[in-house]
């Protein structure tokens, strides 16, 4: 079936409910589905064979996204964050785009030899539109959605997630207006990311209303938190750092509504995540790992999950507080070998998902999916016993000293304990004597000068000698992607091109 079914589902039960509140508008579901069915109508007149959006969301996503599939076409949420040229260049892998685009970007995207419209431009119109618009009967195997991923060690790749794959990850994870009446739900992620349009979903079949705040703002959110009475919210991990260091700047605040906050989108340090918990003791912490090939969650770790964990003495039930937690109901996972050989619980290698929620098929390449229908992630991870999934970073990071394959997770979890660390990145950089050595890019605490011998020393005491860094250098952030993932491929880049690195570690 369509997504737009899911729209047509709350409209009928409830029809007079918030659905939507962006820019402090209040939209009703029948309002939404209004919408959606002009937005289809004026689609369709255009001739367009896909629909982009350039901007940084609010009620143009699930405006965009139910309109598009009801003219039957795919829609693609790029990122404004891009350079005007990088933009340009996945504007012109789409084919005949329709691109609805915020005011701010118009510059961006001007002279793109494709059909532009201002989105405030396009939202008047709908005003007089008609609402007689057919709606399509898209196939469940129909692309709905195109994503482009981050990129963040090659050309971003075009995701392809159907109908199918979507409504799949819904009613998996979903219970159909299962929300209670007051329920409202906080968006801060991108609209461009997978977790945007999976909320803009999941939200609306639950029965929540959608609170957007277009561009994070830690006060801000906080703010709205209280004012919209929210009680869920998703952030990335970088968001909550900044919740986390705000609340504390503002002693006796308090967040009375909100009973569970979702991270994910990258991995959390866990001297933050203890943090969370014991700032907030009262709201319930979820860890969602996903992929945007996973049409977004696979794997959760649950309120009750980090309370446990975090309050065991049990090492193995502690250690479960870095867990990504167990699969969602649909989502099987697999352990491999590089020969494909499935591995036991506590064995490290690839994750292999399969599920119908999970795609595996980009635009200009095809199905990665293997015979059987298993996904690679190149994640590397590792099942315990009680299948609490560990996630230990990219295959491809992996570094390759001496001979001998090393993490670096393993690294960045041992070094961003040490109460000067606050965050810490670890890379592979080309060497002539061991092929590539160890480098350790570390963000200092607040008000701390860390030595880097003590650090090298801290690793070489939790880990094999091996594992020591050859190097350890102090940056005032680390270069990241707007949902936190580190951007490993400038640091190697930067630290490649430094002579003196692999002569001094040598």
């Amino acid at each position: 079936m369509s997504i737009s079914v899911m729209l047509e589902m709350v409209a009928a039960s409830e029809p007079e409910r918030a659905a939507v509140v962006s820019d402090g508008t209040r939209t009703s579901a029948a309002e939404l589905s209004e919408l959606a069915d002009r937005a289809a109508g004026l689609i369709g007149s255009s001739g367009a064979g896909h629909v982009a959006y350039v901007g940084t969301g609010g009620i143009m996503l699930p405006l965009l996204l139910f309109g598009s599939a009801r003219a039957a076409v795919a829609f693609t949420p790029l990122n404004y964050r891009l350079s005007a040229a990088a933009l340009r260049e996945l504007i012109d892998r789409l084919p005949t785009p329709l691109i609805v685009v915020d005011a701010e970007y118009l510059d961006m995207v001007a002279g793109c030899g494709k059909q532009v419209i201002d989105s405030a431009l396009f939202f008047a119109a709908l005003r007089t539109a008609s609402g007689d618009h057919e709606v399509q009967d898209a196939s469940p195997d129909d692309v709905a959605v195109l994503l482009f991923t981050s990129g963040t060690t090659s050309r971003p790749k075009a995701v392809e997630l159907t109908h199918a794959n979507l409504t799949g990850y819904v009613m998996g994870t979903v219970e159909f207006a299962s929300a209670e009446p007051d329920d409202a739900a906080l968006v801060c992620v991108p609209p461009y990311h997978v977790a945007g349009v999976g909320a803009a979903l999941s939200n609306l079949y639950a029965g929540r209303r959608t609170v957007y705040l277009r561009q994070f703002d830690p006060t801000r959110w906080i703010d709205l938190v209280r004012a919209e009475r929210i009680t869920n919210a998703t952030v990335v991990p970088t968001m909550l750092d900044r919740i986390v260091t705000a609340l504390r700047a503002r002693p006796g605040i308090d967040l009375p509504t909100l009973r569970t906050l979702a991270y994910g989108g990258s991995k959390a340090p866990l001297p933050l995540v203890r943090a969370a918990i014991e700032l907030l003791p009262e709201v319930g912490l979820v860890n969602a790992y996903g992929l945007t090939e996973t049409s977004s969650t696979i794997a959760v770790s649950t309120p009750e999950d980090h309370r446990i964990a975090h309050g065991s003495g049990d090492p193995v039930v502690a250690r479960r507080l870095g867990s990504v937690g167990r699969a969602v109901p649909g989502v099987e996972l697999q352990i491999r070998d590089a020969t494909g050989t499935v591995l036991g619980s506590g064995e490290v290698g690839e994750l292999f998902v399969r599920g119908p929620q999970v795609s595996g098929v980009y635009a200009e390449i095809g199905s990665v999916l293997d015979p059987d229908g298993w996904f690679p992630t190149k994640d590397l991870a590792e099942l315990d016993t009680d299948g609490f999934l560990f996630i230990g970073g990219r295959s491809d990071d992996t570094i390759i000293r001496g001979g001998e394959n090393i993490a670096p997770a393993e690294l960045e979890d041992v070094l961003v304990e040490h109460p000067q660390v606050r965050e810490v990145a670890v890379i592979g950089v080309p060497d002539e004597q061991w092929g590539q050595i160890i480098v350790a890019v570390v963000v200092p605490s607040p008000g701390t000068t860390p030595d880097p011998e003590l650090l090298r020393a801290y690793v070489r005491e939790n880990l094999r000698g091996s594992r020591t860094p050859d190097r350890v250098v102090f940056r005032d952030q680390l270069p990241t992607t707007p949902t936190g993932k580190i951007l490993r491929r400038t640091l190697v880049q930067e630290f490649s091109a430094v002579p003196s690195i692999a002569k001094e570690a040598s």
